[in-house]
């Protein structure tokens, strides 16, 4: 082969055009055959068929570059191979953290102010209905506490009769029996209230209230949350079994992971989860804290819950996820991540950082876990090579290489 910018002699040219003859019009591919040439000059990679030798081609790209095509650059060197286990799963409300809301008497619908997806806060109005029966309920209520005011008075009195002997012992005694009763009564009306969720208070103040009020019944929230169904519509009636909302506290959520049989002796709880969905670059880091004593009996397997902080509601519920749990980690002598590998010429390599800009160098993979690698050889400790980014180094590199096929 001639060096480039010399002019080749007639008796070169000569011998060429006789091997082109003796070749015949089958031809053969320039780009192909051409040994890769690097900047010493010495022709490399003739006798690798496909594949030639890529130790000598270079590329050169500026600091702003770099930075331009987000190209990171690291020190390689020992590492722990972590490994790993990939468990499907799915996001869920937290139960813990779910209210089923509805009228705990019957009524009709004459307010609704909350819609689907709505957030609420702890104590605010939802809902209010009109029932008869909550009337009932107060008004049994007022004239039970009346009934033992009366009972209370006409007992003191028939004690100080009694005990002044003008009265007989045995009106002292009906009265007697009859305040006690009047105590039982409004006990019992007092506590069909508080079940409603009455307090002390509002009872209380109840005969100042208005007569309107005596029918009204309200739906409110028992903690901070968001609408996630509704069933309530105006003008509707609801019983005291109907659901009129279902609220969840998205605050936090949990993640059941999906373990089979044979990975059962390595998953347990205190391990950290590596959390994202299926789609998207969503991730959360989280710990297993409960683990299902029971398989599924169609599934066959076991749950793994994680719980995950959700303040801006990114993990909604229904998520289809995946679970990463770390179950070992191995130390190798030199660990690098997945996103440093690249396949030039049919090998695998890395892009090593050298005084005149970066090489391509055929690497020698161990073991693996999807993230990182163990490079057995071509790669030492402590040199600096391409940690992401390499798919840029990879496409310039070709481009200077068609180039160059170019010139021929």
């Amino acid at each position: 082969m001639t060096g480039r910018g010399k002019t080749a002699t007639p008796g070169v040219l000569i011998g060429v055009l006789a091997a082109f003859l003796l070749l015949g019009s089958g031809g053969c591919d320039s780009n192909r055959d051409r040994p890769v040439v690097d900047e010493r000059g010495d022709a490399e990679g003739e006798m690798q068929g496909m594949h030639p030798d890529v130790e000598g081609r270079r590329v050169e790209l500026s600091t702003q570059e770099l930075e331009e095509f987000g190209v990171k650059i690291g020190t390689a060197g020992p590492g722990m191979l972590k490994v790993h286990l990939e468990l499907p799963g799915e996001v869920v409300v937290n139960p813990d953290r779910l209210a089923h809301l509805g009228p705990r008497v019957s009524g009709v619908v004459l307010e609704v102010r909350k819609n689907l997806g709505d957030p609420v806060r702890t104590g605010e109005l939802m809902a209010v209905l009109e029932s008869r029966e909550l009337a009932d309920l107060k008004s049994t209520y007022l004239a039970a506490k009346e009934r033992l005011a009366l009972a209370r008075s006409i007992f003191r009195r028939e004690k100080d009769l009694w005990k002044q002997k003008i009265s007989a012992e045995q009106e002292y005694l009906q009265a007697r029996q009859a305040l006690a009763e009047a105590k039982v009564n409004l006990r019992s009306a007092e506590q069909k209230l508080h079940a409603l969720g009455f307090s002390e208070t509002y009872l209380a103040d109840l005969p100042s209230h208005p007569d309107v009020s005596y029918t009204r019944y309200e739906i409110v929230a028992p903690f901070d949350g968001t609408v996630i169904a509704k069933h309530i519509t105006l003008g509707e009636k609801l019983n005291n079994d109907s659901e009129a909302f279902v609220i969840a506290d998205l605050s936090s959520v949990w993640v059941n992971l999906s373990v089979y049989q044979r990975d059962l002796p390595f998953v347990h709880v205190g391990q950290p989860v590596t959390i994202s969905p299926k789609e998207g670059s969503l991730e959360a880091t989280g710990t297993i804290s409960y683990m299902s004593p029971l398989l599924d009996e169609k599934t066959r397997t076991a749950t793994a819950r994680v719980v995950l902080a959700n303040p801006d509601g990114s993990w909604r519920p229904g998520l289809f996820v995946s679970g990463n749990v770390t179950v070992d980690a191995i130390e190798v002598r030199v660990l690098a991540p997945q996103t440093a590998l690249q396949q030039v010429d049919g090998r695998p390599s890395v892009f090593v950082e050298t005084e005149k800009g970066f090489e391509p160098r055929p690497v020698k993979i161990g073991r693996t876990n999807g993230t990182h690698v163990e490079v057995l050889s071509g790669l030492e400790p402590g040199d600096r090579y391409v940690t992401f980014g390499a798919f840029t180094l990879k496409s310039e590199l070709e481009k200077e290489a068609f180039a160059d096929g170019d010139d021929h």
